[in-house]
């Protein structure tokens, strides 16, 4: 029988950690790198089969508009859109993470599904946004958003049109209503940890919406408004605890 000291023993359990490190450190690289593959051939392959109805009706079947009609309508779209193809990867990436932001714009309904959907998931589970803990959370929340919602858009697209001719006037004019709600769900649920956050969330949003800003700047503006100043307040008392 071999008897080991004490030494012999920790030196042992910390060989034994950082191999369980290492590990753990490869296995969310192998993560990402399946992530990226699969996001990307996916991502694309959606686009070339959204291009291929458009391309065939045009070229197969000679119906195509002209150039003309389709730039003018291309420019009058990017507009007031194309700001957004900038600034939603980046300001939602430190919640979604590398797989939940290729699943995210894979399906689409981000700001009022997916975002949401991960940011309850990571509160609920106590993951905090931009680590691993965080990302699965919040990948395996917009894979069960994205099922529920097309199983019901399938149901949706069958039945819809008939159970909302049925729905009161009254009751579907409160539809409009439904993604502030979710939106101010997401605010509460800062704003009970945070109060001062959800105050300056509040104050930015007012400022952005009743001030003379741009439609396409105002998502933009508003987060970076709020993410700086919570910065800056979180440095402060800080400092001042510290002091």
């Amino acid at each position: 029988m071999t008897i080991m000291n004490e030494g012999e023993t920790e030196v042992m359990m910390q060989g034994d950690l950082r191999t369980d490190e290492t590990d753990a450190t490869l296995d969310f690289a192998t993560f990402h790198a399946k992530s990226h593959f699969w996001g990307r051939l996916t991502i694309w392959s959606v686009i070339v089969l959204t291009l291929a109805l458009p391309l065939y009706l045009s070229f197969g079947l000679d119906f195509h508009p002209g150039w003309s009609p389709i730039l003018s309508g291309f420019l009058a779209y990017a507009s007031i859109i194309a700001v957004v193809w900038f600034i939603e990867p980046i300001s939602y990436y430190p919640i979604l993470g590398v797989s939940g932001t290729y699943l995210a714009f894979l399906t689409g309904n981000i700001g009022n599904m997916c975002l949401p959907s991960a940011s309850i998931a990571q509160s609920v589970v106590g993951a905090e946004p931009g680590t691993k803990k965080g990302e699965v959370t919040a990948t395996l929340a917009i894979a069960a958003a994205s099922i529920v919602n097309t199983v019901i858009l399938v149901f949706a697209i069958l039945f819809g049109s008939y159970l909302i001719a049925l729905l009161p006037a009254t009751l579907t004019a409160s539809f409009q209503f439904v993604l502030p709600a979710i939106f101010g769900g997401v605010i509460a649920q800062f704003a009970i940890k945070k109060p001062l956050w959800g105050i300056v969330g509040l104050a930015f949003g007012l400022l952005v919406n009743l001030g003379p800003v741009p439609a396409s700047m105002k998502t933009f503006l508003c987060i970076l408004g709020t993410v700086v100043a919570c910065i800056l307040l979180e440095k402060l008392k800080n400092k001042k605890a510290a002091e």
